[in-house]
């Protein structure tokens, strides 16, 4: 009788602490069928991305509109910087800027960081100034990160889910000046499409 109270109790804890496991937060959101995931085509080959839509709602809906009309095709990498990042989605291989739709919030305030393989919004200074450009993390970029009044940080929205071969690839081609824009690639890698998978 002992012995069965003894096995009962048992398999009580083990289906406490089994649930107590599921229900811990990630760092980073799990892949799941929920999220759009977006098909990359590169000079190099294809990345695919996962968008991050519950944690920033704005910054991906933005995203879409852009890959929607198509406006991320033929764009450059325009800026890489082996160990740090890579830099897309403002200007085709003749370095004039594309116009964009109007700027959005900055949602790096969503608990999510600037890790290895991360899609974040470029900006200026202005922290709700990111309409278009984003780059790709090669490294853990903590002092990206949101910190409060400290550092209002860069918002990540997706992650490479497949291909960060190829970023890290891009990231470490050689690269030039060209008037204003530091760290050019010599030899211009374009996205050829960016479309919905």
């Amino acid at each position: 009788m002992f012995t069965r109270f003894v096995a009962i109790l048992s398999l009580f804890f083990c289906s406490v602490i089994a649930q107590a496991e599921e229900q811990k937060p990630s760092a980073m959101p799990s892949a799941t069928s929920v999220n759009p995931v977006v098909i990359m085509e590169t000079d190099r080959g294809p990345v695919e991305i996962e968008l991050f839509v519950k944690e920033a709602p704005i910054t991906t809906k933005n995203f879409l509109a852009y890959i929607d009309s198509g406006f991320y095709d033929g764009v450059i990498f325009h800026r890489t910087i082996p160990g740090f990042m890579v830099q897309t989605g403002g200007f085709g291989e003749d370095l004039k800027r594309k116009q964009t739709l109007p700027p959005i919030k900055n949602e790096a305030n969503n608990g999510l960081k600037n890790t290895v393989g991360t899609l974040s919004m470029a900006r200026t200074n202005d922290p709700h100034s990111a309409t278009s450009q984003i780059f790709i993390n090669v490294n853990n970029n903590a002092s990206l990160d949101y910190a409060g009044s400290r550092n209002a940080g860069y918002a990540v929205f997706a992650k490479v889910s497949k291909g960060m071969d190829i970023i890290h690839g891009i990231s470490t081609v050689k690269t030039k000046r060209v008037m204003q824009h530091g760290n050019v690639p010599v030899d211009p890698i374009h996205i050829v499409s960016m479309t919905r998978k």
